[in-house]
């Protein structure tokens, strides 16, 4: 299966400083990305359009779990270790954390929906293709023909941790529309999923309210990732409250280790006195996601510590979206795991070894394992 990847010089790009990006000014009006192949935009906040021509894959008979959000381009240095400056090229991966989500769960022989907003462009066409590739519905993706498809560059660390660098001025993922929602879609599925990078501006953060509101309404399970990605907020205050602001919508919760103490404002992320604040009244599962180490599970009947699988990091980009693609396509099957310990402990253990999987290949699409790949690395004896 092809999975669009390539590989970027940073040499054609030498012309055009970084700065033309506006970066992390999501509030900035600019006309579009400097590039040469972008013309200048003069209209932004119009009407996206459907994905033109091919017929929508058929929805498998397993439940579906609809993926809200952002959609965009990875540009992941070959080589670990060096500012972007430094890296010498970039290979091309499709990323955005409710998209990588989708494909995860397709992967997994799970059924999944996308709703977002890409460019009229290259790169958005580009990735309606990965989606229908992976077996994806693409109902509810939007085209606008006024703002590009988002792009991150991504400086890779030594062992594999990530920083990010985007291009979004606006993006077209921040100007879908209340009116462009596929309310339908949303209604259908058993688990609607989220992140929080959608509620930074409008019109897209209105959009965002309205489309858990109809799943909420529908009795669909909401399923929340806050993803935080501080560059992308106007403050540290603003990401908090923004984050924040929709908590006490979902049924189910995923955070890192990070986002605990930013969230609590520097508490330990250890101490599950302090995760038992983030525990609200409706609540039915929260997770802690520990990277290598694996996760923490919180109910209001029990809680533990499930263990990773170890593995040798070359990028984690994408490993908490392969976990909660992991774990949400064992929910949407069987809701009752949130109420059967042992069963809950099975899945979680299936979900670190997605997310561990993930982080031995660079990008997060190109790197999403089988089911099949992920069965036979439980089997395996660990050294």
């Amino acid at each position: 299966m092809a999975l669009h990847c390539g590989v970027f010089s940073f040499r054609s790009v030498a012309s055009h400083p970084l700065s033309s990006a506006k970066f992390s000014q999501p509030t900035v009006k600019a006309s579009a990305f400097s590039s040469p192949l972008a013309p200048p935009i003069v209209k932004l906040n119009v009407r996206g359009k459907a994905f033109p021509g091919d017929e929508i894959p058929e929805t498998k008979e397993s439940p579906l779990v609809v993926c809200f959000g952002e959609m965009l381009i990875d540009f992941v240095p070959t080589v670990s270790g060096l500012s972007l400056a430094e890296a010498p090229a970039f290979k091309k991966a499709p990323g955005g954390a409710p998209a990588n989500v989708a494909v995860g769960i397709s992967r997994l022989g799970g059924s999944s929906a996308f709703i977002g907003k890409v460019g009229e462009d290259e790169f958005g066409y580009m990735l309606a293709d990965i989606l229908k590739e992976n077996n994806v519905n693409h109902e509810g993706m939007r085209f606008d023909p006024g703002a590009r498809t988002a792009l991150a560059f991504v400086t890779l660390r030594s062992d594999g941790e990530r920083e990010f660098m985007f291009y979004r001025n606006p993006s077209a993922d921040m100007l879908l529309q209340e009116d462009e929602l596929d309310l339908d879609l949303i209604r259908k599925a058993k688990i609607f999923h989220y992140g929080s990078i959608s509620l930074i501006t409008e019109p897209c953060k209105s959009a965002h309210i309205a489309a858990a509101k109809a799943a909420k309404d529908a009795g669909v399970v909401l399923s929340y990732d806050p993803n935080l990605r501080l560059p992308l907020w106007p403050s540290e205050d603003s990401a908090r409250e923004g984050i924040l602001s929709i908590w006490e919508t979902a049924d189910i919760i995923k955070v890192s280790e990070e986002e605990i103490t930013f969230l609590t404002k520097g508490e330990d992320p250890y101490d599950d006195a302090v995760v038992r604040k983030l525990f609200h009244e409706n609540l039915k599962l929260l997770l802690v996601t520990e990277g290598a180490e694996g996760c923490r599970y919180y109910t209001k009947e029990f809680s533990g510590r499930v263990k990773g699988l170890k593995v040798d990091a070359v990028d984690t980009t994408g490993a908490g979206d392969a976990f909660v693609a992991g774990i949400l396509s064992q929910l949407a099957v069987n809701l009752s795991l949130l109420q059967k310990e042992e069963e809950l402990r099975d899945s979680l253990k299936f979900a670190n070894v997605c997310g561990a999987l993930t982080v031995t290949e660079r990008g997060a699409i190109p790197a999403l394992p089988t089911k099949e790949a992920v069965l036979d690395a439980m089997l395996k004896p660990v050294s």
